[in-house]
């Protein structure tokens, strides 16, 4: 698959990596490792990954990568005293998480006598996209390292530069691929590509990322009827916009074309057809049910023939009243 790249780049420990920076968790637990996998599911739909090198991660430090199921892994920069670990564990809805476990790691040169790095790696063997994989490092079981290892190297620096096009490794558009900035504007509607080029990246990425957003909402409003929905802002996704993202004049121009496309036809749908296939609006009073109506109204008569019954009840009480309490009192002689 192209998603594997040529056996020189695997050699030189180059990887396919989700492009924004999942910072650092001191734990990922099973749970945790499931959700993220599931929703990066979707997310690798949309995102293109960026070829790059995970060469000596801090502790902690998070990834996902796409792999191959029994591609290895990438030269991350760690000599490991153990080999690597397999087991499987179940998963959340009859799901199988594969955990592949490294202990035992250290970087040689570093002046650390001890190797203490733990690499946990995490896949959806059922009901996911295997090739999907979330690596975290963290601090494991720590022992002495050897002398005669401490100053062996385990990879080649400088790290050669990185000039590889991104690739969408999900969905739709998988193995479709993406130049990198400063490659060139790929092919678009005329004038959005130097329209594009003339703002800034941090411009791009925010407009790139709403127009996503209500393309995304088009499209669950449409399978649930219809119903347009408005388009607040994503908090998630904001938050997701980082200094290292980098979105091409051509995902650009795409997504204004999609969102310009929509537009229109929202607009000339109706006037096309002259109506002919839109349904005609529901009258005002479809909503009451007659019987019902008409079962309150009976209701509300027989209580208003109550109310007349007793209101005339008080009044010939009251006159009953004010007629005895003017009858003159009688004279005894």
């Amino acid at each position: 698959m192209a998603g594997m790249g040529t056996p020189q780049m695997q050699e030189a420990g180059l990887c396919l990596k989700y492009p924004t920076d999942l910072g650092l968790h001191a734990s990922v637990n099973l749970e945790t490792a499931f959700n993220m996998l599931s929703r990066a599911l979707q997310m690798s739909a949309t995102t293109p990954f960026h070829w790059g090198y995970i060469d000596q991660p801090k502790e902690g430090q998070l990834y996902l990568i796409f792999l191959p199921h029994q591609t290895p892994f990438p030269n991350d920069g760690i000599r490991y005293l153990e080999a690597e670990a397999k087991f499987a564990m179940p998963g959340p809805h009859g799901r199988e998480i594969e955990v592949h476990e490294s202990k035992h790691g250290f970087i040689p040169n570093s002046g650390d006598p001890n190797a203490w790095r733990l690499r946990r790696r995490f896949r959806i063997m059922k009901g996911g996209n295997a090739s999907l994989a979330l690596v975290h490092y963290t601090r494991g079981p720590s022992t002495p390292v050897m002398p005669s290892l401490m100053n062996q190297p385990i990879r080649t620096y400088p790290l050669r530069p990185v000039q590889e096009a991104a690739v969408f490794v999900n969905g739709d558009k998988v193995g479709v691929k993406v130049p990198p900035a400063g490659g060139g504007p790929g092919p678009g509607p005329m004038g959005m590509n130097n329209m594009a080029m003339g703002m800034n990246i941090h411009q791009q990425q925010a407009l790139l990322a709403a127009q996503n957003n209500k393309m995304e909402m088009l499209d669950r409003s449409r399978a649930m009827g219809g119903v347009r929905p408005s388009f607040p802002p994503h908090h998630e996704e904001i938050a997701e916009i980082e200094d290292g993202d980098i979105y091409t004049t051509r995902s650009l121009a795409m997504a204004r074309y999609r969102r310009n496309h929509e537009f229109m036809n929202d607009i000339f749908r109706h006037a096309a057809y002259r109506g002919k296939y839109t349904p005609d609006p529901p009258v005002s009073y479809s909503i009451f049910d007659k019987n019902e109506l008409e079962e309150k109204a009976q209701k509300l008569e027989k209580e208003l023939e109550a109310l007349k019954v007793k209101s005339a009840q008080r009044r010939e009480a009251k006159t009953s009243n004010a007629d005895v309490s003017m009858e003159a009192p009688s004279i005894v002689v």
